[in-house]
């Protein structure tokens, strides 16, 4: 079964820096995109960054200029450098991958890193 196992949250100051990992597993099957949502408390959960296999990227304009995706296909692993925090980046960053099985795609979730951002 697929699993991805997230790493890398914590506490940092504001104007900090944290880089997110997330590296899948299980699968034979291409992962399509691979990316990063967050959800701070009380707020629906939100995309923060993709990329797909071709690496085009697509970032939510509120982290435009200070987080940066990336991805070692090799390894399936899916990074997210997270630069100049602010408070509003608190919250739990799930990692996503979606998986082309040929006739379709399926997405899969890790269960979350928390980033707490402290002014």
């Amino acid at each position: 079964q697929v699993q991805l196992v997230e790493s890398g949250g914590g506490l940092v100051q504001a104007g900090g820096s944290l880089r997110l990992s997330c590296a899948a597993s299980g699968t034979k099957f291409s992962i399509h995109r691979m990316g990063w949502y967050r959800q701070a408390p009380r707020k629906e959960r939100e995309l923060v960054a993709l990329i797909t296999n071709n690496r085009t990227t697509t970032y939510a304009e509120s982290v435009k200029g200070r987080f940066s995706i990336s991805r070692d296909s090799t390894k399936n692993t899916v990074y997210l450098e997270m630069t100049r925090l602010k408070p509003e980046d608190t919250a739990v960053y799930y990692c996503n991958t979606v998986i082309d099985y040929g006739l379709g795609n399926l997405g899969y979730w890790g269960q979350g890193t928390q980033v707490t951002v402290s002014s």
